[in-house]
């Protein structure tokens, strides 16, 4: 063989070398010491060996839930090898995104499906679709709506962090309230109709019937919700649905399910990575689009109600452990929701008689060894002096339970002494009035506008940013100020937590949380205040006395 065919590819996409002699070649040369015997890729976790410690990062064990930020969920072995198998060989991905998606038709029973790069890209992609079609002309303009279907109507309990998927594109979200403002939303620039855990009052029943006689596609936000078979929501009048794959379908954390109505779909493959359109950013592979379609075929064939079984058994066995401890009591709950569908663990106990709060566990929990994360923001309010706790079993593993069971046994039984906040220095500084604050960002910097209103040393108020407002409470102990605000902006909401301390008319601190939804979303930041003097007027005052 000359350098020339070496480089040529064979019927299996393979070059100058078949797949069999390549695996006996690694084989030959692991056992000459060439490879390790196992990577760091494919070797189990353990306390030996394990791939994030040796970059210096300790995973946890989760009993919080699908949530993307601290990696979604662990995929099945299936899907693993589904992707392995996929990366040894070229495809062109047009011809597999149309086997898939025949597969998928076939798995879900709904017209079509596609894999997505997640939930989010999904929906970016079925708003694309529904705006441009597979119209090239248009796809080429998007985000320049002119001339282009630019609104999306959304009832007002639907809207959520969530949908800046679909605002990215540059519609204009019309909020409805009610069956009447929904008929009248209606017009020649809607391009769809979006929904996020739809309700029984105000749902499909109701919404999907209209849209399907004006002919507007109604997209349904599914991220974390159970995939049905048949899909409920295309039952009940629904266009299009989306799933995240990385959630409880357990397939690849970065990718995605549409599926649907099939021109749609297929639209919205059109809109997507590998062309060339506003959804090229949004790519997904081979791997992803091959693992994507095992995590759907494992779907229909697990045994969920054994899942099920086996989710409940650890929380039985965690709730035996702790509720040995006096003035802890638990129960295990079945919420009715689609999202995140499992029982729950709620522990509760008197602050006082224990001698620690939830937040104080949460925190000791997730810092601790071993690492265990709850739901955030499980603490109950000062007035009742009493704290809970939340434990989802959906994403946990074999083993955990008993780790969980014994961690927060000796947290509770023996909470460790914390360190309690330093003494007020007097009482509260006087900060009435309008300070000017600079935030100084990761990157970047903001002028902001803060109006305290004080009675003792409670503040409430408003906070102003660039372009936002809302409101703001704290207390004011010495010299030191702490408050949180509050920001509304389409669906989403800008949640900061301020602590400072007042030098006569200066503030000067830290922004020690910026989120949506995830604390320290934004991480930290600086900040800075002066206090707004007022100067008294020239001349005679305005009553003409």
């Amino acid at each position: 063989m000359n350098n020339h065919d070496s480089g040529r590819l064979d019927a299996k996409g393979w070059r100058g070398i078949d797949r069999r002699s390549l695996f006996r070649n690694l084989g030959l040369m692991t056992a000459a010491g060439m490879l390790p015997v196992t990577d760091a890729l494919s070797a189990p976790a353990t306390p030996e060996h394990n791939i994030y410690e040796s970059i210096g990062v300790r995973p946890l064990i989760n009993c919080q839930g699908v949530i993307t930020i601290i990696g979604g969920s662990l995929m099945l072995p299936e899907v693993r090898r589904a992707m392995d198998e996929a990366s040894n060989w070229y495809v062109h991905l047009d011809e597999l995104a149309e086997a898939v998606g025949k597969r998928l038709a076939e798995l879900t029973r709904a017209e079509w499906g596609i894999v997505t790069a997640g939930c989010a890209a999904a929906m970016t992609h079925a708003t694309s679709a529904c705006i441009a079609g597979a119209d090239p002309e248009k796809l080429q303009r998007l985000p320049d709506l002119t001339g282009l279907k630019n609104e999306v109507i959304a009832p007002r309990y639907c809207r959520n962090v969530y949908d800046h998927a679909v605002r990215m594109l540059g519609v204009k979200m019309v909020e409805v309230e009610n069956k009447q403002e929904y008929e009248a939303a209606f017009n020649q620039r809607t391009a769809m109709v979006y929904m996020y855990k739809p309700n029984q009052d105000f749902g499909l029943e109701v919404l999907a019937p209209i849209a399907n006689q004006k002919g507007v596609p109604v997209l349904v936000d599914c991220a974390a919700e159970r995939l049905t078979i048949p899909n409920e929501h295309l039952k009940r009048g629904a266009t299009l649905v989306a799933y995240s794959g990385g959630k409880l379908l357990r397939g690849p954390q970065c990718a995605g399910l549409l599926l649907g109505r099939k021109d749609l779909v297929r639209a919205a493959w059109f809109n997507s990575a590998p062309h060339h359109a506003f959804g090229r950013p949004m790519k997904v592979g081979k791997e992803e689009m091959m693992g994507m379609l095992a995590a759907v075929e494992m779907w229909t064939k697990r045994d969920h109600a054994a899942e099920w079984k086996q989710w409940q058994s650890w929380l039985e066995h965690i709730q035996a452990r702790i509720s040995k401890i006096p003035g802890v009591t638990t129960e295990i709950i079945i919420p009715d929701t689609s999202v995140q569908p499992c029982p729950r663990l709620r522990v509760q106990w008197d602050d006082g008689h224990l001698g620690i709060t939830a937040g104080q566990l949460e925190k000791l929990l997730f810092e601790g060894d071993p690492r265990v994360v709850l739901p955030a923001g499980s603490e109950s309010g000062p007035e009742d002096n009493h704290s809970t706790i939340t434990l989802l079993p959906v994403m946990m593993s074999p083993g955990d339970e008993t780790a969980v069971a014994e961690r927060l046994y000796s947290l509770l039984s023996k909470p460790p002494k914390t360190a309690l906040p330093p003494a007020a220095n007097g009482p509260g500084a006087a900060v009435a009035g309008q300070w000017n604050a600079h935030l100084e960002f990761v990157a970047g910097s903001a002028d902001h506008t803060f109006v305290f209103e004080q009675q003792g040393n409670e503040i409430r108020g408003t906070h102003k940013g660039s372009f936002l407002s809302g409101d703001l409470h704290g207390f004011v102990e010495g010299d030191t100020i702490r408050f949180k605000t509050s920001q509304k902006y389409e669906g989403s909401y800008l949640n900061y937590q301020f602590t400072g301390r007042v030098l006569g008319n200066t503030i000067q601190g830290e922004v020690t949380e910026m989120s949506t939804i995830t604390a320290g979303e934004y991480g930290q930041a600086r900040w800075s205040a002066q206090k707004h003097l007022y100067i008294e007027p020239i001349g005679p005052p305005l009553n003409g006395a």
